[in-house]
């Protein structure tokens, strides 16, 4: 995969099959993604909705009219206080792995995301074993802030979750806006 062919841009309504498929792999084959069971598209477009709706970004990688994967910020825990901190959720298409397009969705979703003001982003790691995520958010800046050991329940085995943090822009150096 060559990365000066590929687009990132904002999702449209017509990637919400390419969505859905890419999220359902992950949902079915690996550890990344607590939920046993893949949403629906209209599910996926009901979360999208609801990213879009507060004005954070969910965006996709393409190349050659194909999307290779999507990446998407949203409050880390629905109350108001935590607005300025945001969670990130990448997932590539099996083809897409391991080829540096989770490094260039995940440094666009940042800059998107302290162009808006937000001060904090966190990754929410399924598996402690998943070290192509981890090393993703390790890469982009983001230090491990604990492990919660056996919280899922997945494929007959007891997955932890990872932890970790990053600023955006000024972080907690200034008030919020």
């Amino acid at each position: 995969m060559n990365p000066s062919t590929i687009w990132l841009r904002d999702s449209l309504d017509a990637d919400l099959a390419a969505l859905r498929a890419i999220y359902a792999h992950h949902v079915l084959q690996g550890t990344g993604t607590f939920e046993l069971e893949p949403p629906d598209e209209a599910e996926m477009a009901r979360r999208r909705s609801e990213v879009l709706a507060r004005g954070l970004p969910w965006l996709v990688a393409q190349q050659q009219g194909k999307v290779l994967g999507y990446a998407y910020a949203n409050y880390f825990r629905p109350r108001l206080a935590y607005r300025f901190c945001l969670e990130d959720s990448i997932y590539l298409a099996p083809e897409a792995q391991g080829a540096g397009l989770g490094s260039l969705l995940l440094a666009e979703l940042i800059a998107r995301c302290e162009a808006l003001g937000a001060r904090q982003m966190v990754a929410v790691i399924g598996d402690s074993d998943n070290a192509a995520s981890i090393g993703l958010h390790r890469r982009a800046g983001f230090e491990p802030m604990g492990v919660m050991k056996a919280a899922g329940w997945k494929f007959e085995r007891w997955l932890d979750v990872v932890f970790m943090q990053r600023p955006l822009g000024l972080g907690a150096e200034a008030p919020a806006p």
